[in-house]
């Protein structure tokens, strides 16, 4: 058992392929041992991430403000402070914070490397 300070490994606005508007990333944990990577993610109102996949799926724990979660096909959802999604492996997906708040989230997956993501095209903000 390891127990660490939650201290940010590095702080990055979302790239603009990835991300519409305002989104900042804080790394917070690599256990390359066990395969899990960590950021806590903070969208503006209106931000989000474009569609994308993770090849070992990814858990996301609400902790301020409100957002939505789609998955391909299915509704968009809204998520609020204290909600776990649970996204499985290779589900196409966006999520982000609503027009009018501000939203952060903590993001778990599996396979820290760029290449367990399958990034897509952005979200329609007018037909999500």
């Amino acid at each position: 058992m390891e127990i660490s300070r939650v201290e940010t490994l590095s702080t990055f606005r979302g790239p603009a392929e990835r991300f519409s508007g305002e989104v900042w990333l804080d790394e917070l944990a690599t256990q390359p041992n066990v395969d899990l990577h960590a950021y806590r993610v903070n969208f503006a109102p209106g931000g989000r991430t474009a569609w994308h996949a993770h090849a070992g799926g990814q858990l996301l724990l609400v902790v301020a403000g409100i957002g939505y979660v789609q998955e391909r096909g299915g509704p968009v959802r809204e998520i609020r402070a204290g909600d776990v999604v649970t996204i499985a492996p290779g589900e196409e997906h966006w999520h982000g914070a609503t027009e009018g708040s501000f939203m952060c989230h903590i993001a778990i997956q599996h396979a820290a490397s760029d290449e367990a993501i399958t990034w897509l095209a952005h979200v329609n903000h007018g037909a999500a």
